[in-house]
């Protein structure tokens, strides 16, 4: 009896074991590393930070990875074809956890680095840091999303006046928006808790909508352009035996004619719209965008620039 109880109690934690270790069966296994390397920049610690993630099978997967420090979102970073990504962040002082978190995607499951631990210079300036949370986004054409912006400030104390800081967004790809609730932060005198900014993304989708061309009478204009020219032409060389004088005269007005009549026919844009009406909306680009955001602030004569990244992912 007490054999036959082990055995069944092995079975059971043997069943237990196995989903949490095997991937789904449409995605391989990845490994993700993260190496992390400092230096000091005007009494600030720059981090350059290199991710690599690779499927069991050692080529690259591509997607996006989050990096966070002290399991908070700090950056996101869009991988490339061979899996691999760099960037460059600005650390707060203090000590930092930092690890990379691999998404994965429809063909490799999702993964996570080891931590990397470091301290970072302290200034004794008042400055700010800044994080995005959370670090990728993936909408379809048309969509919108929201990450937070963290705002946090560094030896407030040392404030003699509140602090303002901008923040902006830039490499979108064509056909997106950001917008930014608030877009303009203030950090009083001895703050130290973050201040969130709600950051909205909007996407377009293509234009399934067809407008029917403005109906007009029909006047040939097309006939117009070139009756019109060769008659003041032709009525200008006819005068030309006699008065010779006038014909440079009349040959700048049927120019001057035939320029005025071209800009009310084909080559017109209002013509355009008129006979094949207004044209479709383009969407966004599908693909993956890293995006920089960009918190600064000025006190009159230095300005104090931080920026985190975040990937976006546009389908159709």
């Amino acid at each position: 009896m007490i054999r036959m109880f082990r055995h069944r109690v092995a079975a059971c934690l043997c069943v237990i074991a196995l989903p949490a270790l095997a991937a789904p069966l449409n995605q391989q296994p990845t490994q993700t590393s993260l190496l992390v390397d400092t230096r000091d920049v005007d009494g600030r610690t720059q981090a350059k930070i290199s991710v690599a993630v690779s499927g069991e099978d050692g080529v690259g997967a591509p997607g996006s990875i989050t990096i966070t420090d002290h399991g908070k979102s700090l950056a996101g970073i869009v991988l490339g074809a061979d899996g691999k990504a760099t960037s460059t962040i600005t650390l707060p002082g203090g000590s930092h956890s930092l690890r990379a978190l691999y998404t994965g995607n429809p063909t490799h499951a999702a993964s996570n680095s080891a931590i990397s631990t470091l301290a970072a210079t302290a200034g004794a300036t008042p400055d700010f840091s800044v994080a995005i949370a959370p670090g990728s986004v993936s909408l379809k054409q048309g969509q919108s999303g929201t990450a937070v912006v963290t705002v946090t400030p560094l030896n407030a104390a040392s404030l003699t006046a509140p602090m303002f800081v901008t923040i902006s967004c830039a490499g979108l790809p064509d056909q997106t928006s950001c917008t930014f609730t608030p877009e303009n932060i203030e950090i009083p005198v001895g703050a130290a808790a973050g201040i969130n900014s709600s950051m909205v993304i909007a996407t377009q989708a293509p234009s399934l909508a067809s407008a029917d061309p403005v109906k007009v009478r029909d006047t040939h204009p097309v006939a117009w352009a070139i009756l019109l020219p060769g008659t003041l032409t032709l009525g200008g060389l006819a005068f030309s035996f006699r008065r010779r004088r006038l014909l440079s005269r009349l040959t700048l007005i049927a120019l001057v004619a035939f320029v005025g009549v071209l800009g009310s026919t084909g080559c017109s844009p209002l013509y355009n719209y008129r006979n094949h009406g207004p044209p479709t909306n383009l969407p966004t680009p599908a693909g993956a965008y890293n995006v920089t955001v960009t918190a600064q602030s000025s006190n009159g004569v230095t300005a104090t620039t931080h920026t985190t990244t975040m990937a976006l992912t546009v389908t159709k």
